[in-house]
């Protein structure tokens, strides 16, 4: 009787052993044929042609007035360093300097006032940044007389003739934004904030081999505290060698 019953137990097990085996591949095999047809759903690859669309181009344009998250840039004069309706169509007049660089004399469509409150952090972040990008080839009190100038490349203009000292501060963000001369771009390694930083101590090297002259800084004048009393010597920077 024991021996009966147990044989009883262990038949019922197989059985239902084999049946859910036999579920499991179904289920498997079902699975499978799913992941299969969804790898293999029409779609369309980049550039390809499509029939649906009337110019024949699967990758669509962007809808007008489309704006990536955090790229709104609403405050023109932060971003660009000009007046709200520029004048597109305007000739700016330009001279040749002495070193064969194309000045301009006029800045009509450039802000003349900081979009930013110039403060000490401001004035000191923008001289951090200056002796990395700029000090090259302005010299350490922007008198166009960095190391690459001493080692034979033609030097831009000083900060301290009339003509940048009397400039707008759009002017400068221009430059550093979109290049000028020789002078490539720099919009892709100097964040705006860091370019209003870089023209704000800009204007302390002026205002410092000018103290008798007043330097616009967001329609106020810096506090003696953030000026520099003199400018840094031309040979206080001596990486890269000698004079």
């Amino acid at each position: 009787m024991y021996l009966n019953n147990l044989l009883t137990i262990v038949s019922s097990k197989r059985s239902f052993s084999l049946v859910f085996a036999a579920a499991l591949g179904l289920v498997t095999l079902s699975a499978c044929g799913v992941r299969y047809d969804m790898q293999d759903q029409p779609r369309y690859k980049a550039y390809k042609e499509s029939s649906f669309f009337s110019d024949k181009r699967a990758s669509r344009d962007m809808p007008d007035g489309t704006v990536a998250r955090g790229q709104l840039r609403e405050n023109k004069a932060f971003y660009t360093g000009k007046i709200d309706n520029p004048d597109l169509n305007v000739v700016v007049p330009t001279t040749v300097g002495p070193t064969g660089n194309t000045l301009v004399s006029s800045f009509p469509n450039d802000i003349d006032e900081f979009p930013v409150p110039v403060t000490k952090e401001l004035i000191d972040r923008g001289q951090e940044r200056y002796n990395i990008y700029c000090i090259v080839c302005h010299g350490p009190g922007g008198n166009a007389d960095g190391m690459i100038v001493r080692r034979g490349f033609s030097p831009p203009p000083t900060y301290h003739d009339d003509r940048l000292r009397n400039a707008p501060v759009g002017h400068f963000f221009d430059v550093i934004t979109n290049g000028w001369g020789k002078m490539n771009s720099y919009a892709a390694a100097v964040q705006p904030a860091d370019r209003w930083a870089i023209i704000a101590y800009i204007r302390t090297l002026q205002a410092a081999q000018s103290p008798d002259q007043n330097v616009k800084m967001n329609n106020t004048n810096t506090s003696n505290s953030a000026v520099p009393k003199q400018a840094p010597s031309p040979n206080a920077n001596t990486r890269g060698g000698a004079q």
